[in-house]
């Protein structure tokens, strides 16, 4: 089998995700050996769907023109704002809304340092 028209047709087909890993696994096949062939498939379908996500976030963060690279990991817990470390972990993992529950955050504004 030719790898390299495989690879094109991924490419063509806007399948760029899975492109890269069918690239990945065939520069290391050692990596693939033990992988049956719904393994395989599944490693590739895998690797599109998070590409995909990636790609909607990214267009999500710069259609909302955020004025500062924020991220949950840089939350100071040392700072006296009674920041409970497990309460924003739990609200972090978004177990909340598959539960369709309600989140009101309140407090002063300009709380951010």
């Amino acid at each position: 089998m030719l790898n390299h028209p495989t690879f094109d047709q991924l490419n063509a087909m806007g399948l760029f995700g899975m492109a890269k890993a069918f690239a990945d696994l065939n520069a290391n096949p050692d990596d693939a050996v033990g992988l049956g062939h719904a393994d395989w498939l599944a490693l590739l379908l895998e690797r599109e769907v998070v590409h995909r996500h990636d790609k909607r976030l990214g267009a999500r963060l710069r259609h909302a023109r955020l004025r500062h690279q924020a991220a949950p990991e840089d939350i100071d817990y040392r700072a006296q704002r009674g920041l409970d470390r497990r309460m924003m972990h739990e609200l972090l993992g978004g177990g909340w809304i598959d539960v369709h529950d309600n989140l009101v955050i309140c407090g002063p504004t300009d709380v951010a340092s």
